[in-house]
């Protein structure tokens, strides 16, 4: 323990959101965790004996956020390198990326992200032919937006020998799947240890300067390596940022695969284990084929895969997990746990808190699977605001009826499904706030929750998704991660207005929350700490 976690220190003098005073004012932090909170009177009593008095000047003292699931090397190569997200238009997105390979004469790989067809006027990605121009012949791996299907350049398919007979391989289209997987690796593998440490720090750094203590890393062989994995967690482990929590998404078959998913270092065999893949990229595997293509997507895994990998992970004492984005996916994981249910029993089953990562295409039925099967569900609001709506990239692939059924968070917090919030950085960008913004004004407003329950989504909830109950929450004897933030008034907002009207009577104890009305100004990080030692100061404040 380093000696700022030894300090005592009190803030005062602003709003501390807690459920143990909705109206406290104060908090003193000692030994890396929160010892007490309460009103201004009391902390007197305490001025004399700390360390350190904080002046919080009216700002608000929030616990930290946990990001539940976030790719960090990629999302700082998408901080440091070629970000295609802002182009408007195919011709734009060729220009930077001229622009970007005349800046990086030195790298082996050029590296991009963030393009997506279906902003543009064009409706097409850039072709091979294209990009061999644009990057003067280089090397060049592209991934779009939802990082399930890149557009390369010759040049990059020329170090993947064999490709060309890889499932996924496409003369003339995006490369999906096995092709997709092997010039991802390919390009990786390029990348330096320096430029892969610049890369992490670079997300860490965002994500402290964000409010976010905790980060879940969702790791696997199909998506990085085990030294991009390892490397991580010992950089977080020896530099002040956020906490990491690793998952290694690889199928569990017995004990012995699980003590190598443990000495990697991660805490389960969880996160982006494919069950299928992404809408954008018609790879989510549906049950009825999708309304813009004559096919249903891809199947990874089945019922018995699934039920296989959960057995295995819950005899051995290891978190399983899965992604699963189309209705037919997620109805094979929810057979494949029951199965295992019925091996292991259902109390152990639930006791393990098995994870879903995205679980976008639910019904009534499946929704009451998760609750009953104890699933968290580890979703990302911000992909409705980017691809909801009646307009949207969802409406698109599915039709407007069945995109009108996608994330549907108000019936699962009806339900009892546990809700964990993320971003799938770099899907979409680091944004704890406008997360919680995205969940509360949900394009499909039948869908639409509290802000209150979309912030303890976003901070209580990730800490349950790893199995803690006493984290994300200011109360004495909690970690001391939390952030402070500048806000305008504090509000109680809910999507039903006589709720809304009822939580805001101060006998009710709500504790308030900014105005996050689309529109309104978004809080401002002053400060992050994690286990009472800052990681984050805002400059000039």
């Amino acid at each position: 323990m380093t000696e700022s976690e030894h300090r005592t220190v009190l803030l005062r003098g602003g709003d501390v959101h807690s459920p143990a005073d909705p109206f406290a004012t104060a908090m003193v932090v000692e030994r890396g965790h929160v010892a007490w909170v309460g009103s201004e009177g009391a902390a007197d009593a305490f001025a004399s004996g700390v360390d350190e008095v904080v002046d919080l000047e009216g700002a608000l003292v929030t616990p930290a956020f946990t990001d539940a699931h976030v790719h960090t090397t990629a999302t700082g190569l998408a901080l440091t390198g070629l970000d295609l997200s802002g182009a408007r238009t195919l011709a734009e997105a060729l220009e930077l990326v001229r622009a970007h390979s005349a800046a990086r004469p030195a790298d082996k790989v050029l590296l991009g992200h963030g393009w997506d067809a279906a902003r543009w006027p064009e409706r097409r990605p850039p072709s091979r032919t294209e990009l061999d121009e644009a990057t003067g012949g280089r090397p060049l791996y592209l991934p779009r937006v939802d990082v399930h299907s890149a557009v390369v350049t010759t040049a990059l398919l020329d170090l993947v020998p064999g490709v060309i007979g890889l499932a996924g391989h496409h003369p003339d289209q995006p490369l999906t799947g096995a092709a997709h997987h092997a010039v991802r690796a390919a390009a990786h593998a390029a990348v330096t240890p320096g430029q892969r440490a610049e890369a992490q720090r670079a997300a860490l750094r965002r994500a402290a300067s964000l409010g976010i203590g905790t980060v879940h890393e969702c790791a696997g062989p199909e998506i990085s390596d085990e030294d991009d994995f390892t490397a991580l967690l010992a950089l977080a482990a020896e530099e002040p940022g956020p906490r990491v929590v690793g998952y290694w998404a690889e199928a569990v078959s017995g004990e012995k695969d699980a003590r190598r998913i443990r000495e990697l270092g991660a805490i389960g065999a969880a996160g982006d284990l494919f069950v299928d893949g992404s809408l954008g990229s018609h790879t989510a595997c549906l049950h009825e084929p999708y309304a813009d293509a004559a096919h249903t997507g891809t199947a990874h895994l089945d019922a018995a895969a699934v039920a296989a990998h959960v057995t295995a992970c819950t005899e051995a004492g290891l978190q399983a997990g899965f992604h699963a984005i189309g209705d037919a996916a997620v109805g094979a994981v929810v057979d494949g746990v029951r199965a295992a249910a019925e091996k292991v029993g259902p109390a152990r089953v639930r006791a393990a808190r098995h994870r879903v990562e995205h679980a976008e295409m639910l019904t009534p039925e499946t929704i009451a699977a998760f609750a009953e099967l104890g699933l968290t569900a580890s979703v990302q609001p911000a992909f409705d605001a980017a691809w909801g709506g009646e307009d949207g990239m969802y409406a698109e692939r599915l039709g407007a009826e069945r995109a009108r059924t996608l994330n549907p968070y108000a019936a699962m917090l009806r339900a009892g499904v546990p809700l964990a919030f993320g971003s799938d950085s770099p899907v979409t960008p680091l944004d704890p706030w406008g997360t919680v913004r995205a969940a509360a004004f949900h394009r499909t407003p039948e869908h639409r929750i509290s802000v209150r329950a979309g912030f303890t989504a976003h901070t209580r909830g990730g800490w349950r998704a790893t199995g803690r109950d006493d984290a994300g929450v200011l109360v004495p004897g909690a970690p001391a991660d939390y952030a402070v933030w500048r806000a305008d008034e504090l509000v109680v907002q809910a999507p039903d207005d006589r709720v809304a009207r009822w939580s805001t009577d101060p006998r009710s104890g709500t504790p308030g929350l900014p105005d996050l009305t689309p529109g309104a100004d978004l809080p401002v990080c002053l400060r992050t700490v994690v286990s009472g030692r800052t990681v984050f100061v805002r400059p000039n404040e």
